[in-house]
């Protein structure tokens, strides 16, 4: 039987990326962006909906958009759905799904200190294992 589990998301960078570095030293960095629907309710009237993501981007990829990203800029993640689950201080078990980037690519203006290539597309060449130490 096939699978498959493949998320592909546009908006808006919500924060500034966070960079961190596992103990073995891999680069992984880990940003938010919102994506918005709209609708019209059935009285006719239009409503905006925010939906937050998590987005984590592993190696050169992590690099990458820890340099190139920052709050506001639109962007396209491509990767896979991860959920981690842990227990808090009180005891409380607590989840978080995350995208695990494949591929971002910067979809707004660059400035021209950037270096990514003519499509602001950058990708993961590595895909990494499931032990995020945070």
């Amino acid at each position: 039987m096939a699978s498959l589990n493949k998320v592909m998301i546009i908006g808006n960078v919500g924060g500034e990326p966070e960079m961190r570095f596992t103990p073995d030293g891999k680069p992984v960095t880990s940003f938010r962006v919102a994506t918005n629907r709209i609708y019209t309710t059935p009285d006719g009237e239009r409503r905006q909906e925010t939906e937050w993501f998590s987005v984590v981007a592993w190696g050169k990829l992590a690099e990458q958009c820890n340099q190139f990203l920052n709050k506001g800029r639109l962007v396209y993640a491509e990767g896979r759905l991860q959920t981690r689950t842990w227990d808090d201080q009180s005891g409380q078990k607590r989840y978080r799904t995350e995208v695990i980037a494949e591929r971002v690519t910067f979809l707004d203006r660059r400035d021209s200190s950037m270096s990514e290539d003519r499509s602001g597309q950058v990708t993961g060449d590595e895909a990494q294992d499931d032990d995020i130490p945070f």
